[in-house]
């Protein structure tokens, strides 16, 4: 049994990954640990009293803590803040603990200390853990390096009305995939806000648009517009749960890795 620690576990995503833990069908997976935000009303309750799962069940027999080194487990998955994140991370690293991590903000900083830490402990670091999501990175490399600058791209986003970051990471996370695929940075060519512009577009930009609207759970749409066409690739998430469970087959496939920093690509083998 893998026993798995869930941080950010009464978020939206915290209770989609402890109701996939449920709904395993191998019984190979164990909810083990569950840490919530410092000063919590939550902490030291059952996680089937503070999580909205839709399983019925009476008690899942994982207390809310606070912090990750009150927790037993042997990989974390992360979905909380990134401040929190990096205090979980720091800890794994130094009790040979993997983590996957889903959160998204990280400052450059914040990144670089990820990337030095995954030398003593094995990180998945992916902003989206959809294995359709993954497959779309994947196709865009194609798409981004044939087209080149002949084509205009924008990446239209859009999520529910509480989500607070924008663009997503996701379509930061499409926008660094497209750029590279180019042989450029994104923030060369990144346009965010066309609102003060008075010019027309530049040649080998990205545009960015984010919608944020009712409970989308999230779409991203890549718009390659060339002379006499236009290619639209789109992917639509319907439920959460495909997140919960690209984060459960990373945690699966990462406790059998050596230390390093990992994406949603090495998981699947779209690195190989």
């Amino acid at each position: 049994m893998l026993k798995l620690g869930v941080a950010g576990v009464t978020g939206r995503m915290g209770g989609s990954i402890v109701q996939a833990i449920i709904d395993d069908e191998l019984n190979e997976l164990v909810l083990s640990a569950a840490i919530h935000r410092l000063n919590s009303d939550k902490i030291g309750l059952d996680v089937s009293q503070a999580v909205d799962i839709a399983s019925r069940v009476d008690s899942l027999g994982v207390t809310i803590t606070e912090r990750a080194q009150d927790s037993i487990f042997d990989v974390l998955i992360d979905f909380s803040l990134p401040d929190s994140c990096l205090d979980n991370v720091r800890y794994c690293a130094a009790n040979n603990k993997a983590v996957v991590i889903g959160v998204t903000g990280f400052t450059d900083n914040q990144l670089q200390e990820l990337t030095a830490l995954s030398e003593h402990t094995p990180i998945v670091l992916a902003p989206n853990m959809s294995v359709g999501v993954n497959l779309l990175f994947h196709m865009l490399k194609q798409a981004s390096s044939v087209y080149g600058d002949t084509a205009d791209i924008e990446i239209i986003e859009t999520h529910h009305r509480d989500k607070v970051d924008a663009p997503s990471g996701t379509a930061l996370k499409i926008g660094e995939v497209i750029a590279n695929a180019q042989g450029k940075s994104l923030d060369q060519c990144a346009v965010f806000n066309r609102n003060e512009l008075r010019e027309p577009r530049h040649k080998g930009s990205i545009g960015f648009a984010s919608i944020r609207a009712g409970d989308v759970v999230g779409e991203h749409t890549v718009l390659f517009a060339a002379e006499d066409e236009r290619l639209e690739i789109t992917h639509k998430a319907s439920n959460r749960m495909t997140f919960a469970k690209g984060a459960l087959r990373a945690a699966g496939w990462l406790n059998e890795q050596p230390n390093g920093l990992y994406s949603m690509q090495d998981v699947l083998g779209l690195n190989e």
